[in-house]
């Protein structure tokens, strides 16, 4: 008898085998690994390069590493208890159980979001239970650089004051106690999910809890050294540069893994992702020339973070001509807030927000969530959400509702984190100052960490305000103030 013909299928493609379970779709575990790595790349080079490198020099190496040393811990507490809390079985509506992702049974099963089963009022099923094809280990690591992110913005409104030991302290409990709250409730299948608010990809449950967060937080931390506040140039314009471009290509990911699957939906969201994107960047830096007659590199770079906070929400979920319009409102009225209000509003004078998170996170973030519920398209609600026959305000029927539902849901985790960030805070600074002392505060980098960015001076030196230009000797006691205020 004749052998048979070589099957030219590869291996790894024929049938099944303990490591390619018949559930397993191997392109939409390689494009959620692929998402994942994508996030994990915003924030690990991402955000360490922008943030050490959109500060004042002195700071550059302490803004780095709080970013740096955030990811790491979150990581850490996220598969001990963190992602059952945001993602497992219900403890109450609004918050899972708390239990370890670390087992070799619960990782290599398929994927599941177990409260994620939606239900119609007569108790039959609406939309089945969220099970992607691929491992729950992708899914742990996905979720896990959102986040991870999630706290680096925050960190963003605290840079050059907050003691990092307190840092350290922060960043487990704010994850424990706020980020899991927001997680569960709309994407995990808590109260929020399931009375249908729209968040695509966080701009809720990450971008308005950590601009909130973060503005609550710097209220606690108190406000940087006045000469720092008067004067806080970038120390270097190009590598911001290259940290901003690896959030907005990163991007891609954290919008276009959000559907768990390579699907159309995926597609759509990435491309409204860059349209809105590029949209803001460009109507920041008109305003800018219209209103201050420069085009600034900053700015643009807060137009860019803008428009890409504003479609998160919606990414999947509007159409491209949507995408415009947000991009046009984000790159508008973020600035607004940014350059007109916040210098008018004495509140907001008063609380130092380093780097502006609450005007590109916790502003634009609310702005994409009330014009996601103004443009829902019907077919593309039906692609991703639970709740059947959603839609946004301007196709009628419950449209006008859906609006309301996102207001109500922004309150939510605006209420949530100003209080459990609070008492975070107030409870951490009883045992750890929340803030570097007055020595750290002049001299930076080489006080806090021994170590300092760039060797423009004797090695180990440490720093000598009458040699680098910030006072001389003879108003060393009595220096004063100069510069213009930057807002960043």
């Amino acid at each position: 008898m004749a052998a048979p013909p070589p099957n030219p299928v590869p291996v790894a493609y024929r049938g099944v085998s303990p490591s390619v379970p018949d559930w397993l779709n191997k392109g939409d575990n390689a494009w959620q690994m692929i998402s994942a790595t994508l996030v994990g790349l915003q924030s690990v080079p991402g955000l360490v390069i922008l943030y050490g490198s959109i500060v004042k020099k002195k700071w550059a190496v302490n803004s780095a590493f709080m970013a740096f040393y955030a990811f790491a811990a979150v990581v850490i507490c996220w598969v001990v208890w963190a992602y059952k809390m945001s993602f497992g079985d219900k403890l109450l509506p609004f918050w899972g159980k708390a239990g370890p992702a670390l087992g070799q049974k619960f990782l290599i099963k398929q994927a599941a979001l177990p409260e994620t089963t939606q239900f119609y009022d007569n108790g039959d099923v609406e939309t089945a239970m969220a099970t992607p094809l691929y491992p729950m280990a992708s899914m742990v690591w996905f979720q896990c650089v959102f986040a991870a992110i999630t706290l680096i913005l925050l960190a963003g409104s605290v840079l050059g004051r907050m003691n990092f030991k307190a840092w350290m302290a922060f960043v487990p409990l704010w994850l424990t106690f706020s980020y899991t709250v927001g997680a569960f409730s709309l994407w995990g299948g808590g109260f929020l999910f399931h009375w249908g608010v729209m968040d695509y990809s966080g701009g809720y449950v990450i971008h308005l809890s950590s601009g909130i967060a973060g503005l609550t937080t710097a209220f606690w931390v108190g406000p940087r050294s006045s000469n720092d506040r008067e004067r806080f140039p970038p120390n270097n314009v190009l590598l911001m540069l290259a940290g901003a471009g690896l959030l907005w290509m990163g991007w891609a990911g954290f919008n276009g893994g959000d559907p768990y699957t390579a699907n159309i939906d995926s597609s759509m969201a990435v491309l409204n992702t860059n349209i809105c994107a590029a949209t803001s960047l460009l109507v920041w830096t008109w305003l800018d020339v219209i209103f201050f007659k420069k085009p600034s590199v900053i700015g643009a770079v807060q137009g860019m973070i803008t428009g890409l906070v504003c479609i998160t929400p919606g990414a999947g979920l509007v159409q491209g001509w949507a995408a415009i319009i947000m991009g046009i409102l984000s790159g508008s009225v973020p600035w607004f807030t940014m350059m007109i209000v916040h210098k008018r509003w004495t509140l907001l004078q008063k609380i130092d927000d380093t780097l502006g998170v609450f005007h590109t996170h916790a502003v634009a973030g609310l702005l994409g969530g009330v014009l996601t519920g103004l443009f829902a398209e019907p077919e593309l609600c039906a692609l991703f959400l639970a709740v059947t026959n959603s839609r946004g305000g301007v196709y009628g029927g419950s449209g006008g509702i859906q609006i309301l539902k996102q207001l109500a849901g922004g309150a939510f985790i605006i209420g949530w984190n100003v209080v459990v960030t609070s008492i975070i805070c107030v409870v951490i600074n009883l045992v750890i100052p929340l803030r570097m002392s007055e020595e750290q505060l002049l001299i930076g980098d080489d006080a806090v960490h021994g170590e300092e960015a760039y060797a423009l001076w004797g090695d180990g030196e440490k720093y000598d305000a009458t040699k680098h230009g910030d006072i001389t000797e003879h108003n060393m006691e009595t220096r004063t103030s100069t510069g213009a205020t930057q807002v960043m």
